[in-house]
């Protein structure tokens, strides 16, 4: 008899400590989602303007090289 409550006990708890770690992982995978998005908004300035000085410096590339 003591054996089916120390069991029932043991499972019960190894559940609970599953359940705390799904939890866990499942709010961590949405932090980390909301932090990739504020990153990508933060970053987009940036991102055009690196997007805008590459175009030019290729544009007076081409310049300086092309034959006159």
């Amino acid at each position: 008899m003591v054996f089916w409550i120390v069991l029932a006990v043991v499972v019960v708890l190894a559940l609970v400590v599953l359940g705390v770690v799904a939890h866990g992982t499942l709010g961590a995978f949405g932090r980390l989602g909301r932090e990739l998005e504020a990153v990508e908004h933060d970053v987009a300035p940036v991102r055009t303007q690196v997007q805008r000085s590459a175009e030019r410096a290729g544009r007076l590339r081409d310049q300086r090289t092309a034959p006159n």
